[in-house]
């Protein structure tokens, strides 16, 4: 593809400054479709070094040198910098081109002009890059109205297929805009109801195919469109990964693509990124309005005959009379500690609305191959995502949770790739399944226990039943005698294992959880058995109490458990 504002060879050998010249092509004739980026007049035997590539060269040749191994090495130098071609005016320096000048040229693949008349080369200069710049402008006004079209798309509140085709339309070839990681978006083909139209879908298969097909040794890089295609990003506004939201792809099928397709694409992805941008914050506005709509069911500002026809209103459409499956995700910190607030407070609301724009999307996409309705909501002010998912049976509750919570975790993990290390997971609950009389109340019920749960958590998704002693407790946290109870019950313990080493208190967690049984909670620690009944005694010498007895090993479960929630 030529560079932008570019004319070629042919065309600058074929304006009135140079044709004065009587130019004969002595080597290339076949190169002079070339791009002429610059034209450049010199004669010093270094100017290659002053070069970039791309330009036009006018010389009388003093700077060749007189020996053929000098000619040979200007020549070389000038092919290695990638000028378009050499233009040699012949007159007192040169009457005839040397062969070792015409040979180099020809082995090197440079494009030889000799000008038999003299020409003033500034009148050559001039003319050449007047053209480019024309040629510049006439491709921005072309670029011009393909954005002046997207713009009106955009204005009568048209989306990304509209802009698509219209883009598509005017590169005559296949689109498509994909995520940063080759997954296709959206395609679109210019009138697919015309002879011979190529099926964008089809192409985009063979574009995938070509990726499939790179090998590991290939250099790095954009891999599998072929050459001429072009390739734009669509900018997302953020920093690191979210720097590009998703990638504009034209590949040359029908017809090649030229530098106006290039400005084009460039422009179109711009107005892409405003459209995308759009529809992220409308989705979380959605979000948000389905959230506030869940808050209130649970707080019993909806009347349970008035909340499944609001719900249809937000989408919710649960099939037959099956149950109603509560759900609460928390995230337990800010994924963006860093970035402003604009949230109004909880633990994970940092991240700005586009941080919570791209949760809402990414958890509505996963959301979507669960494969049962679902009402999900989003709560900034405490960091928290409610949802409705609807059963049609009270027996798929297990299975179902187990899908969604996986999904939300693989939403979190997709809106926020760049979390710093070490963040905690995010805690979900499941509530118990419920017809609309009774639903709220145990949505209620499901986002207190995510408050209460443990974090981090040690489980996929909790079982809101498993949380009933950790709620109990949660809900005592500002009563002083929960703190009075843990400081009589473990409190020797605590203070053991604040200096002494190994601590005792994961030992008691562990011999708790095991009811008991020494033999498998000397495996869970990997001790031996000696080693545990001697850290045993420890702990019962410091509590001055009987590990065997009932009440006294309930009373230090709830402890260890209450330990968690007192300040």
């Amino acid at each position: 593809m030529e560079p932008q504002g570019t004319i070629t060879v042919a065309r600058a050998l074929d304006l009135p400054a140079l044709r004065r010249g009587l130019p004969e092509v002595v080597t290339g004739d076949e190169l002079l479709d070339r791009p002429v980026r610059w034209v450049h007049a010199g004669e010093a035997p270094n100017i290659a070094a002053l070069l970039k590539g791309g330009e036009l060269l006018l010389t009388t040749g003093l700077g060749v040198g007189p020996r053929p191994a000098e000619q040979r090495a200007f020549v070389r130098r000038l092919a290695d910098r990638g000028i378009a071609a050499l233009v040699v005016e012949l007159g007192p320096r040169f009457r005839t081109l040397p062969v070792a000048v015409v040979d180099a040229a020809r082995s090197c693949g440079l494009p030889l002009v000799q000008l038999h008349r003299e020409v003033p080369f500034v009148a050559v200069t001039e003319e050449i890059h007047t053209e480019i710049v024309n040629e510049h402008y006439a491709l921005l006004r072309q670029a011009d109205v393909v954005h002046r079209q997207g713009t009106e798309v955009l204005l009568r509140g048209g989306g990304v297929p509209e802009i698509l085709r219209n883009f598509a339309e005017f590169a005559g070839n296949p689109v498509f805009l994909e995520t940063p990681d080759g997954r296709l978006l959206y395609a679109a083909g210019p009138g697919g109801a015309r002879p011979g139209a190529t099926d964008p879908l089809q192409a985009w298969e063979g574009l995938r195919a070509r990726r499939a097909d790179r090998r590991p040794e290939d250099p790095p890089g954009p891999s599998g469109p072929p050459a001429g295609s072009v390739l734009a990003d669509v900018p997302g506004g953020g920093q690191g990964p979210g720097a590009v939201r998703a990638r504009l792809t034209v590949l040359p099928v029908a017809a090649p693509l030229a530098p106006v397709h290039r400005i084009a694409a460039e422009r179109t992805a711009d107005l892409l990124a405003v459209v995308l941008l759009r529809a992220r914050q409308e989705e979380e506005l959605t979000a948000r309005g389905r959230g506030d709509f869940l808050t209130d069911l649970a707080e019993g500002r909806v009347e349970p005959s008035d909340a499944p026809a609001q719900a249809r209103v937000l989408g919710f459409r649960p099939s037959g009379d099956g149950p109603l499956l509560p759900m609460v995700m928390r995230l337990t910190e800010d994924p963006h500690p860093l970035s402003g607030s604009g949230s109004g407070g909880g633990a994970a609301a940092g991240g700005g609305a586009e941080s919570w724009a791209a949760l809402a999307h990414a958890l509505r996409e996963e959301l979507a191959a669960v494969g049962v309705p679902v009402l999900l909501g989003v709560r900034l002010p405490e960091g928290r995502v409610p949802l409705l998912a609807g059963l049609r049976t009270a027996a798929d509750r297990g299975a179902v949770a187990a899908r969604v919570a996986a999904a939300l975790r693989a939403g979190v993990e997709r809106a926020w790739p760049d979390r710093p290390a070490g963040t905690r997971p995010p805690v979900v609950i499941a509530g118990l399944a419920a017809a609309w009389d009774a639903v709220g109340g145990e949505l209620r019920h499901a986002a207190e226990a995510a408050h209460a749960a443990p974090v981090p958590a040690d489980r996929e998704w909790y079982d809101v039943r498993s949380l009933d002693v950790d709620l109990l407790l949660w809900r005592l946290r500002e009563h002083g005698d929960l703190a009075a109870f843990v400081d009589r019950v473990i409190g020797p313990l605590l203070v053991h294992d604040r200096t002494a080493r190994p601590p005792l208190v994961p030992t008691l967690e562990v011999y708790l959880r095991h009811a008991g049984r020494k033999a498998e909670t000397a495996r869970a620690l990997h001790l031996n058995r000696q080693t545990l009944y001697d850290r045993l005694a420890r702990i019962a010498r410091l509590l001055g109490t009987d590990l065997e007895d009932p009440q006294t090993v309930l009373a230090l479960g709830v402890a260890l458990q209450a330990r968690r929630h007192v300040r």
